[in-house]
């Protein structure tokens, strides 16, 4: 084990541009891009293994028992030592394969690799007969043992070709339930599985689905545990503080990756909600916050903090005011591209995931209409990967005005492609900008943004 201390927290830096001026309404949206820069300052380069725990598991017919024969036993032999890790399997239920006898984990070494190896051999698979339908049981499966693993990260490495996911009906209650204790990686192996509940669960457990060949797998375990190790920090929540005149708080991560953020109330705290966030390296995160808010009794034409974002002792203020159209001309804030470039970005990952869906429901006109939206947001925003994505399943006469004609394509194909549209990694959008600094509390000392008008602990008015 490493012999430095890891930081509690890492170097952050926040800031906030905001979408516009609202105007006056019962039930007015309020919109700002949250730009959050990380620098893993002074951290060693490698989580301590010991801090990991980590599920593997397999979701596969015994049939397409090729797919992990190999790929299961390499990736075993490459845990790093003193990493807990157990092996799942199924017969009809989850069930664990290893370790044997009482023991719900194992820690890796020497030994253990080698027997957990050669067990995998054995791995008990899917058969013909009833089973429960879709990956709930999985998830639920995984969160039993992980609850009993009190370590830094959590982790279920999914595997699946789609033999459980026929009559899929608990999957978002389950997710619901208990989204945030653990993260999770799906692999998609094979030709017959769904794309839309392996996206739901990337996006909900704040991991990644991606398909991979039968060659690869292996490699793209071993990956996803290495990856694991340079999470700096395993969760660091986002607390939004509001004013009374806000009545819905919604956050939502767009880059590096989207992810659907559960929201959390503070006791005794009715105006602050948390919304918790994993796996934190260095580097840079993009998110967009919307608030419903009423004007009714707010002044009108004032400058007014609707909300104060904090991480860690990092804070920003949210500042807008309700701009009347015939009085003034409208205050344009500095960023305001920027949430209109975010609200862009997912509206073209949107397009191009139901552009693919159709074409492998042979909706030829749906697909070219959608698929024409994405080719020309991607234009418009110079997002290369989008367009190449589109010319593997149609030719582009025009991005710029969004002229595609898709092509006659495998509906076997198009999966892999519905998964990367959905879950893989986009750049951020503009250059990170550090918060400004700011006053500190008079009354209790906490550190406020450089546009604060109350204290984020307190309440009381900044001097």
């Amino acid at each position: 084990m490493s012999s430095h201390t890891r930081p509690p927290q890492p170097g952050i830096r926040l800031h906030v541009d905001l979408g516009g001026d609202p105007r006056p309404h019962r039930s007015a949206k309020i919109e700002a891009h949250l730009r959050v820069d990380v620098a893993a300052d002074g951290a060693p380069t490698d989580l301590p293994a010991v801090q990991l725990a980590v599920i593997i598991a397999v979701d596969v017919a015994e049939s397409n028992r090729a797919a992990v024969r190999y790929a299961l036993p390499s990736a075993l032999r490459a845990l790093p030592d003193r990493i807990s890790f157990a092996v799942l399997g199924s017969g009809p239920e989850p069930v664990r394969c290893y370790p044997r006898g009482a023991d719900e984990w194992a820690v890796a070494d020497r030994e253990e690799r080698r027997r957990a190896a050669f067990v995998a051999g054995s791995l008990p698979l899917h058969r013909e007969g009833p089973r429960p339908a879709g990956y709930a049981p999985w998830a639920a499966r995984a969160r039993a043992l992980l609850a009993g693993r009190p370590v830094s990260v959590r982790h279920l490495v999914l595997i699946t070709d789609g033999s459980s996911a026929v009559g899929e009906t608990r999957l978002e209650e389950e997710l619901e339930a208990y989204a945030g204790q653990f993260t999770c990686d799906v692999f998609a192996v094979g030709t017959d599985w769904a794309p839309d509940p392996l996206l739901t669960l990337a996006e909900r457990l704040h991991g990644t689905a991606e398909f991979v060949d039968d060659g690869e797998l292996g490699h793209a375990v071993t990956a996803a545990v290495h990856r694991l190790r340079r999470v700096h920090t395993p969760q660091l929540p986002i607390e939004v503080t509001v004013r009374p005149s806000v009545r819905q708080v919604s956050l939502s991560e767009k880059a590096p990756r989207p992810h659907r953020l559960g929201r959390l109330p503070q006791p005794g705290r009715p105006h602050r909600w948390r919304f918790p966030t994993y796996q934190w390296q260095q580097g840079r995160r993009d998110y967009l916050l919307t608030l419903v808010a009423d004007s009714d009794a707010d002044p009108m034409e004032t400058e007014l903090q609707f909300a104060m974002v904090s991480i860690g002792d990092v804070h920003a203020p949210v500042i807008a005011r309700w701009h009347l159209p015939e009085q003034s001309p409208p205050h344009t804030p500095t960023g305001t591209d920027s949430v209109r470039d975010l609200n862009a970005t997912a509206r073209m990952r949107k397009a191009l995931r139901q552009g693919l869906t159709a074409l492998q429901e042979h909706r030829p006109d749906t697909a070219e209409d959608r698929l024409g939206q994405a080719a020309r947001l991607a234009a418009q925003l110079g997002t290369d990967w989008v367009l190449d994505e589109i010319r593997t399943v149609a030719d582009i006469e025009d991005a710029a005005a969004g002229l595609v004609r898709p092509r006659a394509v495998d509906a076997g194909a198009l999966g892999p492609l519905i998964l990367r549209a959905g879950s893989r990694p986009g750049g951020p959008l503009a250059d990170a900008v550090g918060a400004r600094p700011g006053p500190r509390c008079g009354g209790c000392g906490t550190p406020a943004g450089s546009e604060a008008r109350y204290c984020i602990a307190c309440g009381e008015k900044l001097l």
